[in-house]
């Protein structure tokens, strides 16, 4: 099963800041709390993914890495380090999340004129060499950019004027009871402005299709599934707003020779029964071109052996894993007369006769 986001685990935008990160976590921990649900597997669960999400997001340096590299950047151990014992402060924070109940606290927020572009997502494939050794490439992305012709307004100069029905607040307000509720205002949508003079470029949208070429530097020991964040580099913002940003997730191409579990790399190596039995070197393919490996005398099938620092690079430190070679004895389907004989005289030498009734054959003759 895929591992869930840390944001989406949170609930909270990628842009959120430390506050907001904070208020949800503490609203997840006061909802999934074992305390509050003994013998609840599910909710305890929840709350331990919360909790470790928390402790990547509001680390700056964690956060910073996870952004870009996802858990791959973290070394692909989680970030939980233990609960924080104050998730259960500001307990009117908690309240307002819980229940809405936000305007109590400060009265309704007005609602921002400018409108934040999108996050795009890039599916990007790459040679298993690559992830290895790292890459610089580049990508075209379609995506909607900030109209040019009207700085994202979506009218032209002078074209726009305040919503009369909400003042240019952007929502409007009615009494319920001894509460104030706010909504947004039907009549300009929430953007407490009204375009008159809509911008012909972009049709009012403040935003025009295009297609954009990105140079992307792709660091060594990245795997697949690696996501890698571009800042800025999403789809345009509205109204002055900013850009979102495009996370390219890589897909890497399966090797011939090698499989990868995490930094270590793994292959087999076939081998003759003799070069088993008698030991002596054999040439091993490595990323690194081929590497001599000592065999033992009497090396059975299914043996692995280690090669230090012969795997994949970490992306933080660089630092190389290990690979792991698993001989397989390769058994002659073809014999030449001289090869049969030899095999066969080391069978009679062993008392391993080949014209002698197997073992299944014994047991038959034994009871009939």
């Amino acid at each position: 099963m895929a591992e869930q986001d840390y944001y989406e685990i949170l609930g909270v935008d990628r842009s959120a800041d430390l506050a907001t990160i904070k208020k949800a976590y503490r609203k997840a921990a006061l909802r999934d709390h074992p305390d509050k649900n003994p013998g609840d597997k599910e909710a305890e669960e929840r709350f331990k993914r919360a909790a470790e999400a928390y402790a990547v997001l509001s680390d700056a340096e964690k956060r910073r890495i996870y952004d870009q590299f996802g858990r791959a950047g973290l070394g692909g151990q989680p970030g939980f380090q233990g609960f924080d014992q104050d998730i259960f402060g500001d307990f009117s924070d908690i309240l307002g999340d819980l229940f809405g109940l936000g305007s109590i606290f400060g009265g309704a927020r007005r609602r921002g004129r400018a409108g934040a572009g999108r996050d795009l997502r890039y599916d990007l494939e790459i040679e298993f060499e690559e992830a290895i050794r790292g890459l610089e490439t580049k990508i075209r992305v379609p995506r909607q950019e900030t109209c040019g012709d009207c700085g994202g307004r979506g009218a032209n100069e002078g074209g726009i004027e305040t919503c009369s029905a909400c003042g240019g607040r952007g929502q409007v307000a009615f009494q319920q009871g001894f509460f104030t509720i706010a909504r947004p205002c039907n009549s300009c949508g929430g953007n407490g402005r009204r375009i008159t003079d809509p911008c012909r470029a972009c049709e009012g949208s403040g935003r025009v299709q295009r297609e954009k070429t990105l140079g992307i530097r792709i660091p060594a020991g990245v795997d697949d599934g690696t996501r890698i964040r571009m800042a800025g580099e999403g789809e345009g913002g509205t109204g002055g707003g900013p850009p979102g940003d495009l996370y390219v997730v890589l897909h890497v191409r399966p090797h011939e020779v090698f499989s990868r579990q995490g930094r270590d790399l793994h292959c087999e190596l076939a081998i003759s029964y003799s070069r088993a039995a008698l030991g002596g070197k054999a040439e091993v393919p490595t990323l690194d071109g081929s590497q001599p490996l000592d065999i033992p005398a009497g090396t059975q099938g299914g043996t692995t052996f280690r090669l230090r620092g012969l795997g994949a690079p970490a992306i933080n430190s660089g630092a190389r894993g290990d690979q792991y070679v698993t001989v397989l004895v390769r058994t002659p389907t073809r014999l030449s007369s001289e090869q049969r004989e030899l095999l066969e005289k080391l069978a009679e030498l062993e008392g391993d006769e080949t014209d002698e009734p197997g073992l299944f054959d014994r047991v038959k003759n034994i009871f009939g």
